[in-house]
């Protein structure tokens, strides 16, 4: 059995906690993985259409930020916010807009909710 220094994370079901539950090391590493797929997605953007593309995005990207969010629930914004961010990445890939443009009609175009939204209706009975 291997014991858990002071600082360490352990990973559960693909989630890793750390001693104070703060989960910024878990966000940061969704963040990370969720941006090189859409990198890589950004590559073969010009050669599928947008059904292909939300298709895509949704197994390698929302996929990743879907699985587990309950555990998000109740974090402060400033955790959640690169969640958020990829989100609105992908909205934007899959729509083929600027970096510059805003993304919440976007998303409701999309039918995606916001990451905050997604992870607190969980919660909903």
């Amino acid at each position: 059995m291997e014991l858990s220094l002071p600082g360490t994370f352990v990973p559960d079901l693909g989630v890793l906690l750390d001693q104070e539950l703060t989960l910024k090391q878990h966000v940061a590493k969704v963040t990370s993985g969720c941006f090189y797929q859409l990198r890589r997605l950004k590559q073969v953007r010009r050669y599928v259409d947008n059904n292909v593309m939300a298709q895509l995005v949704a197994a390698f990207v929302t996929s990743r930020l879907d699985y587990c969010n309950g555990v998000l629930a109740g974090l402060p914004q400033c955790t959640i916010a690169p969640l958020q961010r990829v989100q609105n990445a992908a909205a934007r890939l899959v729509l083929g807009l600027r970096p510059s443009d805003y993304t919440t009609s976007a998303l409701r175009q999309l039918h995606w909710l916001p990451v905050v939204s997604a992870c607190s209706t969980n919660y909903a009975f």
